[in-house]
């Protein structure tokens, strides 16, 4: 399982993606080396991956700020016990609500460990959280890219990646997932960095066009 945990993995990485694509050798001559973005693993990141499924990112930043405000213990244990209006009053959905409940019930009866989730494979790792009602692929991918670093990692049915990489394709139209899939297959076994790259692509386009 490669990884990519320090700068010096992201580089190296960057190195191998352009002699693939040369394509990227414009990403990066716009957009610079992209971030590393990589958190810790474990409770506090997967409610915030959680958080940010389906909503802006400054919707899920006021959120997350509100939730480790005011929901104390910010725990599996506590997040089994706090109730719904509280839950409401954070910003949270019922479908996010109820995923909250699904999660910390696994964790509480350990159904789920995220410790061992770090020897397990990227299929392996996405399984075992997509066994909780409410966490789908991209929330798996998410955590893979993120919290465990997994180098080949590609969130297809990520809005933001099929834009950028329509951006960076010069392409008519938005590629759906599968579409995007087929075009960055030629990426492995660095997809988790094309992902930070086309984001980072994404990000500069849309600020450009602002």
């Amino acid at each position: 399982m490669s990884a990519i945990n320090t700068i010096d993995d992201l580089r190296a990485a960057l190195a191998g993606l352009q002699k693939i694509d040369p394509r990227f050798v414009e990403v990066v001559a716009t957009v610079g080396e992209p971030p590393l973005r990589r958190i810790d693993d474990g409770f506090e990141s997967l409610v915030d991956i959680i958080v940010s499924q389906m909503v802006s990112r400054a919707s899920a930043d006021a959120i997350i700020a509100r939730m480790r405000s005011n929901l104390r213990p910010y725990t599996p244990q506590g997040f089994q016990q706090f109730s719904h209006e509280t839950y409401v009053a954070q910003g949270l959905s019922r479908p996010k609500i109820k995923t909250f409940r699904a999660l910390s019930d696994a964790l509480c009866n350990n159904d789920l460990d995220l410790d061992a989730l770090r020897n397990l494979n990227d299929d392996e790792v996405a399984e075992a959280l997509t066994r909780i009602k409410g966490i789908g692929p991209w929330t798996a991918e998410i955590y893979l890219l993120t919290c465990l670093g997994r180098a080949d990692i590609w969130p297809a049915g990520d809005l933001a990646l099929q834009i950028g990489v329509q951006m960076m394709c010069q392409l008519p139209s938005r590629p759906n997932a599968r579409e995007v899939r087929k075009i960055a297959a030629n990426w492995q076994p660095w997809r988790a960095v094309a992902a930070r790259l086309v984001w980072s692509y994404y990000a500069h386009q849309k600020n450009q066009k602002g």
